[in-house]
Protein backbone atom coordinates (compact mmCIF):
# COMPACT_ATOMS: atom_id res chain seq x y z
CA UNK A 1 0.00 0.00 0.00
CA UNK A 2 1.62 3.48 -0.97
CA UNK A 3 0.56 6.58 1.06
CA UNK A 4 0.45 9.53 -0.02
CA UNK A 5 3.21 11.52 -1.66
CA UNK A 6 1.66 15.12 -0.98
CA UNK A 7 2.34 14.66 2.88
CA UNK A 8 5.52 16.00 4.20
CA UNK A 9 7.26 14.23 7.07
CA UNK A 10 7.67 16.91 10.25
CA UNK A 11 9.85 15.49 13.20
CA UNK A 12 8.70 16.29 16.39
CA UNK A 13 11.25 18.72 16.80
CA UNK A 14 10.65 20.93 14.54
CA UNK A 15 6.62 20.65 14.93
CA UNK A 16 7.27 21.91 18.84
CA UNK A 17 9.42 24.60 17.20
CA UNK A 18 7.00 26.31 14.71
CA UNK A 19 4.55 26.04 17.31
CA UNK A 20 6.49 28.28 19.97
CA UNK A 21 7.12 30.38 16.89
CA UNK A 22 3.46 30.66 16.29
CA UNK A 23 2.54 30.80 19.42
CA UNK A 24 4.88 33.74 20.36
CA UNK A 25 3.42 35.37 17.00
CA UNK A 26 0.27 35.25 17.93
CA UNK A 27 0.87 36.75 21.66
CA UNK A 28 2.90 39.51 20.43
CA UNK A 29 0.73 41.11 17.61
CA UNK A 30 -2.03 40.80 21.01
CA UNK A 31 -0.19 42.86 23.60
CA UNK A 32 1.50 45.37 20.81
CA UNK A 33 0.51 48.85 21.32
CA UNK A 34 -1.85 50.38 18.36
CA UNK A 35 -1.97 46.89 17.02
CA UNK A 36 -4.81 45.28 19.97
CA UNK A 37 -8.59 44.43 18.34
CA UNK A 38 -11.06 46.87 20.42
CA UNK A 39 -12.54 44.46 22.56
CA UNK A 40 -16.06 45.01 24.17
CA UNK A 41 -16.82 46.20 26.91
CA UNK A 42 -18.81 43.85 29.17
CA UNK A 43 -21.65 44.75 30.47
CA UNK A 44 -22.10 46.57 33.21
CA UNK A 45 -25.21 45.97 35.73
CA UNK A 46 -26.67 49.06 36.73
CA UNK A 47 -28.22 48.63 40.40
CA UNK A 48 -31.12 51.02 41.82
CA UNK A 49 -30.35 53.22 44.84
CA UNK A 50 -32.66 51.79 46.99
CA UNK A 51 -33.40 53.46 50.70
CA UNK A 52 -33.75 50.05 53.42
CA UNK A 53 -33.93 52.02 56.86
CA UNK A 54 -32.07 54.95 58.85
CA UNK A 55 -29.95 53.79 61.63
CA UNK A 56 -31.68 54.76 63.83
CA UNK A 57 -33.90 52.33 63.44
CA UNK A 58 -31.23 49.50 64.26
CA UNK A 59 -30.78 47.66 67.21
CA UNK A 60 -27.29 45.94 67.59
CA UNK A 61 -27.41 42.05 67.14
CA UNK A 62 -31.33 42.50 65.45
CA UNK A 63 -31.71 41.98 61.88
CA UNK A 64 -34.28 43.76 59.85
CA UNK A 65 -36.29 42.54 57.09
CA UNK A 66 -35.46 44.32 53.53
CA UNK A 67 -35.83 43.68 50.08
CA UNK A 68 -32.92 44.55 47.22
CA UNK A 69 -32.40 44.40 44.31
CA UNK A 70 -36.22 44.65 44.04
CA UNK A 71 -39.33 43.12 46.14
CA UNK A 72 -39.15 39.07 45.09
CA UNK A 73 -35.02 39.41 46.45
CA UNK A 74 -35.27 38.65 50.51
CA UNK A 75 -32.11 39.98 52.61
CA UNK A 76 -31.41 41.37 55.88
CA UNK A 77 -29.84 44.09 57.32
CA UNK A 78 -27.98 43.99 60.58
CA UNK A 79 -25.94 46.10 62.89
CA UNK A 80 -23.42 43.85 64.05
CA UNK A 81 -22.01 45.87 66.63
CA UNK A 82 -18.21 45.78 65.60
CA UNK A 83 -16.14 47.67 62.48
CA UNK A 84 -16.34 44.81 59.78
CA UNK A 85 -14.62 44.61 56.33
CA UNK A 86 -17.28 45.96 53.73
CA UNK A 87 -19.69 48.14 57.05
CA UNK A 88 -20.99 50.76 56.53
CA UNK A 89 -22.19 53.47 58.92
CA UNK A 90 -20.63 56.10 61.42
CA UNK A 91 -19.09 52.81 63.09
CA UNK A 92 -18.64 50.61 59.71
CA UNK A 93 -20.59 47.79 61.35
CA UNK A 94 -23.87 47.82 59.55
CA UNK A 95 -24.21 44.78 56.41
CA UNK A 96 -26.91 43.39 54.85
CA UNK A 97 -27.03 40.30 52.85
CA UNK A 98 -29.08 38.19 50.41
CA UNK A 99 -31.18 35.64 53.11
CA UNK A 100 -31.81 33.25 49.89
CA UNK A 101 -28.66 29.98 49.95
CA UNK A 102 -26.73 29.96 46.94
CA UNK A 103 -26.71 26.32 47.20
CA UNK A 104 -30.76 25.77 46.66
CA UNK A 105 -32.58 28.61 47.40
CA UNK A 106 -33.37 28.11 51.09
CA UNK A 107 -34.43 31.11 53.26
CA UNK A 108 -31.54 31.73 55.82
CA UNK A 109 -32.25 32.19 59.66
CA UNK A 110 -29.89 34.48 61.37
CA UNK A 111 -27.96 33.15 64.64
CA UNK A 112 -27.07 36.33 67.18
CA UNK A 113 -25.17 33.95 69.23
CA UNK A 114 -22.54 33.85 66.40
CA UNK A 115 -23.56 36.09 63.86
CA UNK A 116 -23.87 33.65 61.13
CA UNK A 117 -27.00 33.12 58.87
CA UNK A 118 -27.73 29.34 58.41
CA UNK A 119 -29.67 27.34 56.12
CA UNK A 120 -32.37 24.85 57.32
CA UNK A 121 -31.94 22.90 53.74
CA UNK A 122 -28.69 21.22 53.82
CA UNK A 123 -26.64 23.40 56.63
CA UNK A 124 -24.41 25.75 55.04
CA UNK A 125 -23.46 28.81 57.44
CA UNK A 126 -22.71 32.10 56.33
CA UNK A 127 -20.32 34.43 58.90
CA UNK A 128 -21.90 37.76 58.69
CA UNK A 129 -18.36 39.24 60.23
CA UNK A 130 -16.94 37.98 57.48
CA UNK A 131 -18.41 39.58 54.12
CA UNK A 132 -21.09 36.40 54.19
CA UNK A 133 -18.17 33.99 53.50
CA UNK A 134 -19.34 30.33 53.59
CA UNK A 135 -17.96 28.36 57.31
CA UNK A 136 -19.77 25.33 56.03
CA UNK A 137 -22.21 23.18 54.23
CA UNK A 138 -22.87 22.71 50.50
CA UNK A 139 -23.12 26.30 49.26
CA UNK A 140 -20.13 26.70 46.57
CA UNK A 141 -19.99 30.79 46.93
CA UNK A 142 -20.28 32.96 49.72
CA UNK A 143 -23.32 34.86 50.22
CA UNK A 144 -24.41 37.68 47.90
CA UNK A 145 -23.47 40.96 50.39
CA UNK A 146 -25.34 44.17 49.40
CA UNK A 147 -22.97 47.20 48.93
CA UNK A 148 -24.21 49.91 51.50
CA UNK A 149 -24.31 53.90 51.56
CA UNK A 150 -25.50 55.64 54.69
CA UNK A 151 -26.07 59.24 54.18
CA UNK A 152 -25.51 62.14 56.50
CA UNK A 153 -29.18 61.84 58.12
CA UNK A 154 -28.56 58.32 58.53
CA UNK A 155 -30.76 56.74 56.10
CA UNK A 156 -29.03 53.71 54.70
CA UNK A 157 -29.63 52.75 50.84
CA UNK A 158 -28.42 49.50 49.50
CA UNK A 159 -26.77 49.94 45.84
CA UNK A 160 -25.23 46.62 44.77
CA UNK A 161 -24.31 43.11 45.22
CA UNK A 162 -21.28 41.34 45.26
CA UNK A 163 -22.52 38.19 44.49
CA UNK A 164 -25.37 36.67 42.02
CA UNK A 165 -28.81 36.14 44.10
CA UNK A 166 -30.07 32.38 43.86
CA UNK A 167 -32.30 31.30 40.94
CA UNK A 168 -31.27 34.76 38.82
CA UNK A 169 -29.38 34.66 35.51
CA UNK A 170 -28.60 38.63 36.83
CA UNK A 171 -29.09 40.31 40.12
CA UNK A 172 -31.18 43.28 38.32
CA UNK A 173 -34.73 42.08 36.20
Amino acid sequence: MKGCDKLIDVGRRQFLSRGVLATAGAAATAVLPGQAVAKPNPARVEYPSNRLANVSQLKPNTPMDVSYPDKDSPGILIKLGARVVGGAGPDGDIVAFSTLCPHKGFPLNYAAADKTLNCPGHYSRFDCEKGGLQIMGQATQNLPQFTLRVAANGDIFAEGVDELIYGRLSNVL
